[in-house]
């Protein structure tokens, strides 16, 4: 009989977490896996599948808009915040519901509470301890605020989800996707939406031709964005906020929202008993089997030093579960993993940008379509689209694709997988496009661009 409890403990039962207590459990391990909050994590709860139930809902209006251009009279249409969020809310009860059957049909115990490691093979919850032959550390993240005066009359992507009713204007901090979304979501249900970045351009890290087409649809969709400051403080003025900007001037708004990045929840965790090493802002520092610097506890998903995307959480839990109890040594490539931003335009990507690429290789060329999507040329939306491949000029490899405009990410997984398998641009020549779609750019793009 073993000496331990488990043979594997999770503290966290978010998308990475589920995943790879479900697989080890399927392999014959005795698992268990805590969670303080809900089942589900903050994809689920709180971040992927609630923010893109609100932005179907936010494109509604700009449907309507169009829809004249076809021939439609759409007039009395309402929109109620309330009704929204408790049918958002429903929805993600039901995912709750389906995650806890998930583990208990697998044969997992779920243990409720905030985990704490007090060793390298204990797990405290509540003041209960419980021992495993292997710890996985799968907490995620949490909003970051910053250090500004008044920082608590704020709010972050975790309270926007349940707010009692729509802000009428509302200042946004930030530039990432996070950021970017909320201003194309409440911006569409109508509220009056400022967005203030630190940089220069929204979505820092993306391609810069992509990061031009979506700025341009924010703008053109009235979301007014300031560059180059931040907020230096926030004053509460009945039931308003006075928000003192870096760049002197001071606006009121009825609400301030920060989505300036997350952090790994790793304080109070007790990694230092158990000898993990963690790095920047906390984030666990892991091997190529999501091994920590103590042999014994792992962790995947936003907590470690790598990709926080939902999917490669997923992927980590499961080669995690195959590695360690199904005698398969599996690691997750991290290279080329395809992203979303579901902002309005919509946006995806794969692989190295043109930056990037003219960095690793010495010759590349560009092949890049800009144009308006045959859906508005009767709305008369002024709103371009993006299509865009990076091409290893030696090799003729596509390294890199680059999408903007309407339906981008779902064109984008299919693409994401050619990448992947290395595919030329000579294979996309010979690819036989789908008309009339936008998709169809990527197959039949002939003149590189300077």
């Amino acid at each position: 009989m073993s000496r331990f409890d488990y043979d594997l403990f999770v503290i966290g039962a978010g998308s990475g977490g589920v995943r790879a207590a479900r697989i080890s459990s399927g392999h014959g391990a005795r698992v268990a896996i805590c969670e303080e909050s809900r089942v589900g994590g903050t994809c689920v709860i709180r971040g992927c599948v609630p923010k893109k139930l609100l932005v179907y809902s936010s494109q509604f209006a700009s449907d309507f808009s169009d829809s004249e251009g076809y021939g439609w009279s759409v007039s009395g249409a309402e929109f109620s915040w309330p009704k929204l969020i408790r049918a958002k809310d429903d929805e993600i009860d039901r995912l709750n519901r389906i995650y806890h059957s998930l583990l208990d049909n697998a044969g997992v115990t779920t243990v409720m509470g905030r985990g704490r490691v007090v060793d390298a093979h204990t797990v405290e919850v509540d003041s209960r301890r419980y021992t495993a032959g292997k710890i996985l550390v799968a907490v995620g993240g949490r909003p970051n605020l910053p250090d500004a005066p008044g920082v608590d009359l704020a709010i972050t992507s975790d309270e926007a989800f349940d707010l009692d009713k729509l802000p009428e204007r509302i200042l946004i901090a930030g530039g990432g996707y996070v950021a970017v979304e909320f201003a194309g979501i409440l911006a569409g249900l109508g509220s009056e939406v400022t967005l203030v970045y630190r940089g220069d351009k929204v979505l820092r890290g993306f391609d810069d031709d992509l990061r031009g087409v979506v700025e341009a649809g924010m703008n053109g969709r009235g979301i007014r964005i300031v560059y180059n400051q931040v907020i230096d403080e926030i004053r509460a003025d009945g039931d308003r906020r006075e928000v003192k900007m870096s760049g002197g001037s001071t606006e009121h708004f009825d609400q301030v929202m920060f989505a300036i990045g997350r952090d790994p929840y790793t304080a109070d965790l007790g990694l230092d008993a158990a000898g993990v090493e963690t790095g920047p802002r906390g984030r666990i520092k892991v091997d190529e089997y999501s091994r920590s610097s103590c042999p014994s506890i792992y962790a995947v998903g936003d907590v470690t030093d790598r990709v926080a995307l939902t999917p490669v959480a997923l992927m980590e839990g499961h080669a995690f579960a195959d590695t360690c109890f199904g005698n398969m040594e599996r690691t997750v490539d991290h290279d080329s993993v395809p992203c979303a931003v579901f902002s309005q335009p919509p946006a995806a990507s794969v692989g190295l940008t043109e930056h990037a690429a003219r960095a690793r290789h010495d010759r590349v060329r560009i092949f890049r379509s800009t144009f308006t999507p045959m859906k508005y040329t009767l709305s008369g939306r002024k709103e371009k689209a993006l299509m865009k491949l990076v091409v290893e000029a030696d090799s003729d490899r596509v390294v890199g694709v680059h999408l903007a405009g309407p339906d981008a990410p779902e064109i984008l997984q299919g693409f994401a997988v050619a990448v992947r398998a290395g595919l030329t641009k000579a294979d996309f020549d010979r690819t036989i496009g789908i008309h009339p779609t936008s998709a169809e750019e990527l197959v039949t793009l002939r003149q590189p661009v300077d």
